[in-house]
């Protein structure tokens, strides 16, 4: 189904004073198979609320449900490995390895069963825009734009429910 809720949301630093909020009170629904932004200004907790999301963070009150079980209450590995895929600021990929090494990587981490992986890494590949060339370079040889469509390619591996993009258009200078 792939519905994602949130009920009552608020969020503080474990640091903060009692009273102060990244935000709180937030209901909002998102349905799969819809395209939903985000929008803020810098600080305002975008990327907090992402976080919460995609259950690397827990909120400070209120749930975040997915398919109506909270995710305080699922294995919050196997729901970032198949359910949801995430497309970080930073990407966050692993230097060392090649493009394809990076998205089979996935692959193997999800443990979804998909034959011919580099075939399929390569098809993903191709999907945002880059070739077979691109796929043997290390990721510190790939440009930003390159590296982010590396980080998509990487996500839509497993095929998973929902996208996060967090900062999906940032320019690069």
């Amino acid at each position: 189904m792939g519905i994602l809720k949130l009920e009552k949301v608020g969020y503080r630093y474990k640091d903060a004073p009692k009273n102060t909020y990244v935000f709180q009170d937030i209901n909002y629904e998102f349905e799969q198979g819809k395209m939903y932004a985000i929008k803020g200004k810098s600080g305002s907790g975008k990327t907090t609320l992402l976080s919460l999301i995609t259950g690397l963070e827990k909120c400070t009150e209120g749930k975040v449900l997915y398919d109506g079980k909270d995710l305080k209450k699922r294995n919050l590995d196997r729901y970032r490995n198949t359910d949801i895929g995430i497309v970080f600021q930073s990407y966050n990929l692993l230097p060392r390895l090649t493009a394809i090494e990076n998205i089979i990587l996935s692959m193997d981490v999800s443990k979804v069963k998909i034959k011919h992986k580099k075939k399929k890494a390569l098809e993903l590949m191709e999907s945002v825009g880059l070739s077979e060339q691109h796929s043997k370079r290390k990721i510190l040889k790939l440009s930003g734009g390159e590296q982010q469509r590396i980080a998509i390619a990487r996500s839509l591996s497993y095929q998973p429910k929902i996208m996060i993009a967090d900062e999906p258009t940032r320019k690069f200078r």
